[in-house]
């Protein structure tokens, strides 16, 4: 999979034995992490159940970083799941968005 952007070494914030996470490079709010499995399959609904586990327990992890570093007043979870749905990178992933007071945001604009 060496097309793959995902399945590249990626500098990340955080990583398990089978996920890592990564800031977004088109961020849609301050702090926006993309939740990667290692394994590459193409949508979050193949992943196994440990590698959701790995990348659940990486979620918390870095909610607790974003918290501290950029104070959201609340989070989005978020999975694009084929092309249908705005899927852009066929490799499976979940987003993790800090959410901020007064901000115009519309969970579409996922679809970048």
């Amino acid at each position: 999979m060496h097309e793959c952007i995902f399945c590249k070494d990626l500098p990340k914030v955080f990583e398990n034995e089978l996920a890592y996470c990564v800031y977004d490079i088109h961020p849609i709010t301050k702090g926006h992490m993309l939740f990667i499995p290692k394994r590459h399959h193409a949508t979050i609904f193949e992943s196994t159940p440990e590698e959701i586990k790995a990348v659940f327990a990486l979620i918390q992890k870095a909610k607790e970083l974003l918290t501290k570093e950029y104070k959201p007043d609340g989070f989005n979870i978020a999975a694009n799941c084929g092309e249908a749905a705005g899927q852009i990178v066929m490799h499976a992933h979940i987003h993790l968005l800090p959410r901020y007071k007064g901000e115009s945001f519309n969970l579409r604009s996922l679809v970048h």
